[in-house]
């Protein structure tokens, strides 16, 4: 086992916009458990919502959820990861969501393990006692049973984008369900924000040609195209309805991507959608209040087909890692999503410049 110091460095939001640094013994690692050295963690737009108003009633809570890093104690029953990868001590990993395996969901329709209420992540565990089980720390302590990927052949900040596309590769195989993606779909993206942006990059890789990005931020519109969007709309133009049904010769999206948490700009995609076409919803992980939607025009008179998207299964996180290598070998500059990095001293300004959408992807890097 690797020598590591006695004590560490945890971020812990004690109150509303309020982390404070704690420095706390490590715990020690028992033999179903490993202690991972924290190489980087992204903030994702559950961590800024708690850390606004804690909505969750999770205060005092070590958040980070999107993190890796490198394997220092190894207990020695863990030898493999999820996928039957081998494990050792300085391998990269990061760790995904564990469902808890006895409710009616895990037992009776395991294929949508997703939508499990008593399942795990680390980084968004209550309370004191649950201080080394989120990623924002200078270390982590995965438990016993902890669900773990070994991905020593990425990059770390590719590995800090893993979370995030998993939740991407879910909603994709979540459309696929109501949406046949051809090279000549026209597919719209609502939403240039890291998952909108990701989502964008993971249809280019289907082959998808005339991918349509609509944000209401220039530069966002402008980094889309370089992730694979054709064309690009701002949906705060009054005639953004138009546009969309102009690019697609007079018809509308075939499939319409909502990412944004915005009630307003929910109700306006709809817009885009064309008759016979498909919506997936994957913009509200929290709740931001109601949207409305015409039943006759939006949906009926379209017949639209529409799904919803949560979250993830293990499976999706294997496929992210593949999407993310596609992703690179193509020359799409995914890991440029990542715009700003902090200390653990300066998690707070962190959050603080998530909230104001001036960058895209925030993280947390140790050495920031």
């Amino acid at each position: 086992m690797a020598d590591v110091p006695k004590t560490a460095k945890v971020s812990v939001l004690e109150a509303p916009r309020k982390m404070v640094v704690h420095e706390l013994p490590i715990p020690e690692i028992g033999d179903d458990e490993m202690l991972v050295k924290v190489e980087g963690c992204g903030i994702c737009g559950t961590d800024v919502h708690e850390f606004k108003g804690d909505p969750f009633g999770f205060c005092p809570v070590q958040l980070g959820h999107e993190g890796t890093g490198e394997i220092v104690k190894l207990g020695k029953n863990v030898t493999k990861d999820f996928t039957g990868k081998p494990l050792k001590v300085g391998d990269k990993i990061v760790t995904g969501l564990k469902p808890c395996g006895t409710c009616d969901t895990c037992k009776y329709h395991p294929e949508i393990q997703e939508l499990c209420n008593g399942g795990e992540i680390f980084g968004l565990l209550p309370g004191m006692d649950h201080c080394f089980n989120g990623w924002f720390g200078e270390y982590m302590k995965v438990n016993a049973g902890g669900v773990v990927f070994n991905v020593s052949d990425m990059d770390r900040d590719l590995r800090i984008l893993i979370e995030p596309a998993a939740v991407i590769v879910h909603a994709v195989e979540q459309a696929k369900q109501i949406f046949d993606f051809k090279f000549n779909s026209y597919v719209l993206v609502q939403g240039c924000g890291p998952i909108g942006l990701l989502l964008l990059a993971m249809v280019r890789c289907l082959g998808v040609r005339n991918i349509i990005a609509c944000d209401g931020d220039a530069n966002r519109l402008e980094f889309a195209k370089k992730l694979g969007a054709r064309y690009a709309v701002n949906g705060m133009d009054a005639d953004a309805t138009e546009q969309v049904k102009k690019i697609t010769g007079g018809e509308g999206a075939e499939m319409v991507f909502q990412c944004t948490g915005s009630p307003k700009a929910a109700t306006k995609a709809w817009s885009y959608v064309r008759r016979g076409g498909s919506f997936c919803e994957l913009g509200f992980f929290t709740n931001n209040g109601d949207t409305s939607y015409n039943p006759h025009l939006d949906m009926c008179n379209k017949q639209v087909k529409a799904i919803g998207s949560w979250t993830y299964q293990a499976k999706d996180w294997v496929q992210s890692f593949d999407f993310l290598k596609e992703a690179q070998e193509r020359g799409l500059p995914v890991t440029d999503l990542i715009t700003h990095k902090y200390p653990l001293d300066k998690m707070n300004e962190a959050m603080e410049m998530n909230i104001s959408m001036k960058g895209l992807k925030i993280a947390f890097v140790p050495e920031a």
